[in-house]
């Protein structure tokens, strides 16, 4: 862990560092619901594996989760607060970094996700994964996402709480040019790439997940393919010099069925 100085005070970080030389490309990993777990630790040591910078702050400060959900709630409403001067802190820190290559990529899980969404357009990363992210109706307005950078997004078809999100995203991204793959797994629920130690459930978090359709159940098969969709996007808008012009902006089309 190291430490990074936001707006309201100290944030840790949990840094991933590939091996080798660099620069590498440059990555801000947000966490689920769940906040700082093993899982978000693996999930930024699976990015430092292929080559990127992973950073995964604890947004939560390692405070209360319900008081610290409350408040990154109503910063995405606002869409401004404390979790956007926190994730710019990190953005910023990566690119002071003499071993970043000076492109830096979001990457979210659920809540986390929801937030990828909302950073992608005029937050200055120049790649969004999007993974089972919730977000108010008003994240999918053209006028906003035609200012976005490149997304992937990755969603269960189980998923009773983003029936038929990617599908709206993928039509909408389509409409205004932005580059992106999206994909819906049908055999996925909520969280099926989140491997979670049962240690770092609450026991509220389990009834709940059935509640939605399978939240934190991970799914191997379809959290493969998205783990190879997710890099090989990365890698074509990560992996470029900083400057230099974007990847036409042309639909990917989404698969569907069982990868």
């Amino acid at each position: 862990m190291f430490e990074v100085e936001a707006s309201a005070g100290t944030l840790p970080v949990y840094l991933a560092v590939p091996d080798g030389p660099g620069p590498f490309p440059g990555v801000v990993v947000l966490h689920d619901v769940l906040g700082m777990t093993h899982d978000l630790r693996r999930q930024a040591d699976w990015l430092a594996g292929a080559g990127y910078l992973a950073a995964a702050p604890d947004l939560y400060r390692g405070g209360r989760r319900t008081l610290c959900l409350v408040h990154m709630i109503r910063d995405a409403r606002a869409r401004r607060g404390r979790t956007f001067d926190d994730v710019e802190a990190v953005r910023a820190a990566l690119l002071a970094r003499p071993d970043c290559s000076g492109r830096v990529g979001v990457v979210g899980f659920c809540m986390g996700g929801g937030f990828a969404l909302l950073l992608a357009p005029d937050h200055g990363f120049d790649a969004a994964s999007v993974n089972y992210g919730t977000a108010s109706a008003d994240a999918y307005r053209a006028d906003a996402l035609a200012r976005a950078c490149p997304i992937v997004g990755s969603y269960g078809a189980q998923d009773r709480a983003n029936r038929g999100t990617g599908e709206k995203l993928e039509r909408i991204l389509t409409a205004v040019g932005v580059d992106h793959d999206i994909r819906t797994y049908p055999d996925a629920g909520h969280g099926f790439l989140n491997d979670h130690d049962p240690a770092d459930v609450p026991a509220v978090a389990a009834v709940l997940g059935r509640l939605t359709g399978g939240a934190d159940v991970y799914h191997e098969p379809s959290a493969r393919d998205a783990r190879e969709r997710i890099l090989a996007f990365l890698d074509r808008h990560l992996r470029r010099p900083a400057g230099t012009a974007g990847a036409p902006t042309s639909s990917s089309q989404p698969r569907s069925g069982t990868p």
